[in-house]
């Protein structure tokens, strides 16, 4: 039967859902750990230790979250194309593994914007596959349950990433408003352990995916009926959410300058840590809740809200002049991610033919992506010409206007697109 999925031995599901979908979220988990200790504070590493200007921030920025998106984009169809979703996951994650550690040796900004890019790779070859994975591992009226609690333990492993990260950081230099040298050495070192678990994970409980097809159409009474895999196309309601997603990125800067904006009103080092562990805590909290509530409300609604919250969000940072406002707006944006990043996700599993869910899924990943890189520069510019408030308020109007680009013209569809899953 033309795009059956079956799995190769019957596995007991965990939480209610395919085992794939828990090891995947767990192997998620260990990586953002290692990443949060990582990556997450180099903007105050290139500010404070090394004295690197904000335009080229906004730049390294830029270039790390839209490098991935070609890689995105060809992982994705490659995963369709070989039918081998685990191996492009399985190097995707290895390749950032094995960047982290030269972090330990950057004395640069050009070596950090390697190093940077080549975790980045790994990151766009394995996004798109991972998530095919978890799409076809999961029953379409579970999608937003299984995306949701995925996203729920990534975040999670970024809690614990900061929280180690604030240990290693008052052990180290104690209090203060700027990074030192050796303690964000002491983080990449830190960072290691769990980023090796990660795949060590991937590689012995996640199991590679059996597809059997058919030669001819399938006879269906359903919304969709696709001859072959390699024919199926795209929904025009997936083409414009596409355009959509690419409007709203532009004002989607990278989350290197919120950073920037909170040691910009002189928040303490220390409490900025905690400030991000705030963000993804809230994150963590409400993404499975938020992706059960999209199985039963529809996602559209929750895109929208996720969306007018992250413009608000924006407004308040441009506005914010006390530390405790910004405490507030970290735990809001945080409830800007639950409520959209995963059910983002299932949105393009409803809008598709589950046959070319990678490739979708590369798309999606790679549009975002590549919009990423003028949004920072954008935003850099902005924040150097004007002052650092200009870029939210940038972003807070181009988020509302794709948001009602989404509500006037992408309509929901009354059931997913499928072609012969039973």
């Amino acid at each position: 039967m033309a795009g059956t999925v079956a799995v190769k031995t019957k596995s007991k599901k965990i939480w209610g859902l395919h085992p794939n979908v828990f090891f995947l979220g767990l192997t998620s988990l260990l990586t953002d750990i290692s990443s949060e200790m990582t990556f997450t504070l180099v903007p105050l590493f290139l500010a404070n230790v090394l004295g690197t200007k904000t335009a080229i921030i906004g730049l390294i920025g830029g270039l790390s979250d839209s490098t991935e998106a070609v890689l995105k984009i060809f992982s994705g169809r490659l995963s369709d194309k070989l039918h081998r979703p685990k191996l492009l996951t399985v190097c995707g994650y290895s390749l950032a593994t094995i960047a982290k550690p030269f972090m330990y040796l950057a004395t640069s900004w050009g070596t950090i914007t390697a190093i940077r890019l080549t975790d980045r790779v790994g990151k766009g070859i394995r996004v798109a596959p991972r998530d095919a994975l978890i799409a076809d591992s999961s029953q379409a009226e579970e999608m937003g349950r299984s995306f949701g609690l995925r996203q729920a333990m990534d975040t999670t492993g970024a809690v614990l990433g900061l929280a180690l990260a604030a240990v290693i950081i008052y052990a180290v230099q104690g209090g203060g408003l700027q990074l030192s040298w050796e303690s964000y050495r002491w983080l990449v070192l830190g960072g290691i352990i769990p980023a090796v678990l990660a795949v060590i994970v991937l590689l012995i409980f996640v199991q590679e995916k059996e597809r059997r097809h058919s030669p001819t159409p399938i006879k269906s009474g359903q919304e969709r009926v696709l001859p072959s895999r390699s024919q199926a196309p795209f929904d025009t309601r997936f083409k414009l959410f596409l355009v959509i997603i690419a409007i709203f990125t532009l004002g989607k800067f990278s989350d290197f300058f919120i950073i920037l904006r909170a040691q910009h009103l002189n928040v303490p080092l220390m409490q900025i840590v905690m400030m991000l562990a705030l963000f993804n805590i809230t994150y963590a909290l409400t993404a499975l809740p938020m992706g059960i509530l999209s199985d039963k409300v529809g996602r559209k609604r929750l895109i929208i809200l996720g969306w007018s919250v992250y413009a608000l969000i924006y407004l308040g940072f441009a506005l914010a002049s006390n530390i405790w406002q910004i405490w507030l707006l970290f735990a809001g944006y945080g409830l800007y991610y639950g409520a959209f990043e995963g059910v983002g996700k299932a949105f393009v599993a409803d809008l598709v033919p589950e046959e070319r869910r990678g490739t979708a899924y590369g798309l999606y990943n790679g549009v975002t992506s590549l919009a990423l890189l003028p949004a920072s520069l954008i935003a850099g510019w902005l924040w150097g010409a004007s002052n650092p408030a200009t870029p939210f308020y940038f972003g807070a109007v181009v988020a509302f206007l794709a948001m009602f680009g989404i509500m006037m013209l992408v309509k929901e569809p009354s059931h997913p697109v499928r072609t012969g899953r039973g």
